[in-house]
């Protein structure tokens, strides 16, 4: 049977869309009408590339309810296309229906679920294709489902960790870069402009405040376009990977902030390679899968050279320690593991260590940057305030 979309009427004029199954599309068509629905468009979900959109991707928790649920229906002892049948029922969201009906379409069709699955690259990552592939062959896709459901899990988690750590610091910048802009384009106007007409001299402060506040009500909105065009300027720029890799290499290198990239993409490498190599993955198709995980360049160079070096009959820990680019507990690991056979289970351990690491450096930033952030805000509300009173006290010194 093959999955066809259709889009449909009601007695009433009352449109509806969804995926069915049936042999032709002319089955389709009599299956929505026995269902009391007239046909406005059925098309096969395989070969509907033309004019129809094509599904993208998959939420992260929506991917990961799936992968749990394919696993316990895969170790129930349902067949693939069994289990994606019950899958494509139980999805709430037409785009997720879309997407499994597609995949079973190319199973029912003779193709292998790794072969199904990268129809969609959009909505599977490549580490969740090549689980599977690994599961595939292994006759342990269950078990690989559900160490995919547990790893995206986890990342999904500490992604929602580190924007609720951001994201007060976040509303107080904004806040306060809202108070500092009203100051400065209402109140600075309207109570300087007492000063302005008398023979005193103003103070040094009070002069730059006026300034300031004249540039912002005058060119505010060539601040802000500039500022927009900078920032898309240097997103096309960074589209080239030379420049892309110089960045990266800069950010790397910075005290604070580049530890904790390095640490956030070998948590992802190491969590990738667990997976894999538990799978039963060979090591080398492993860490290039690895490397597609990762998202600083220099990086993914450093895993591309350890590759070489593994090819060439060197371990894995000796290759990955000669980059010098990854931290020192994961490289240790790497190398206990592979000494006692357990390399996928200290991968794992590894990944989960660097990810407490993570977690316990984002809570101390945020803990210091709150505090900053106010300090900052006070100090800019402080200068306002005392260049609208310096000239007030100085008046009042004169009069006396």
């Amino acid at each position: 049977m093959t999955a066809f979309r259709y889009r449909a009427v009601d007695d009433a004029g009352r449109e509806s869309a969804g995926v069915l199954e049936a042999d032709t599309a002319r089955a389709a068509r009599g299956l929505l009408r026995e269902r009391g629905l007239y046909p406005l468009d059925v098309a096969n979900v395989r070969g509907s590339t033309g004019h129809q959109r094509r599904p993208g991707r998959l939420r992260d928790a929506e991917l990961t309810l799936l992968s749990r649920q394919w696993a316990t229906l895969l170790a129930s002892g349902l067949t693939v296309d069994a289990s994606l049948a019950a899958l494509i029922e139980q999805a709430e969201r037409e785009a997720v229906r879309q997407i499994l009906a597609g995949v079973r379409s190319e199973i029912l069709a003779g193709y292998g679920l790794r072969a199904a699955l990268e129809r969609y690259p959009a909505a599977f990552p490549t580490i969740y294709r090549a689980s599977v592939a690994a599961g595939e062959q292994s006759g342990e896709l269950p078990g690989v489902m559900m160490q995919l459901a547990d790893y995206l899990e986890r990342r999904s988690a500490l992604r929602q960790k580190t924007l609720q750590a951001l994201l007060y610091p976040a509303i107080v910048a904004a806040v306060a870069l809202l108070v500092v802009v009203g100051l400065m384009t209402y109140v600075v106007p309207q109570v300087v402009t007492v000063f302005q007409h008398s023979r005193q001299a103003l103070p040094l402060l009070t002069r730059a405040m006026i300034g300031l506040s004249a540039l912002l009500r005058e060119w505010g909105w060539l601040v802000l376009v500039g500022t927009g065009g900078v920032g898309l300027w240097a997103r096309l720029l960074l589209r080239s990977p030379s420049v892309q890799r110089r960045w990266d290499a800069r950010l790397l290198r910075l005290p604070v902030l580049g530890r904790h990239l390095r640490t956030l993409d070998a948590t992802r490498f190491a969590s990738t390679l667990a997976i894999l190599t538990g799978s039963g993955v060979p090591l080398l198709p492993a860490l290039d899968a690895g490397r597609e995980v990762m998202t600083r360049l220099p990086l993914q160079d450093a895993v591309r050279d350890a590759a070489e070096r593994v090819r060439e009959g060197h371990g894995l820990a000796r290759a990955l320690g000669a980059t010098a680019a990854f931290p020192p507990l994961l490289i240790h690991m790497i190398a206990n593991g592979e000494a006692t056979g357990r390399l996928d289970e200290l991968l794992e351990r590894a990944a989960r260590l660097q990810q407490q690491e993570l977690e316990n450096r984002t809570a101390v930033l945020t803990s210091l940057l709150e505090p900053a952030l106010l300090l900052a805000m006070g100090a800019l509300v402080l200068a306002i305030v005392l260049a609208v009173m310096q000239p007030i006290i100085e008046i009042n010194t004169l009069l006396r």
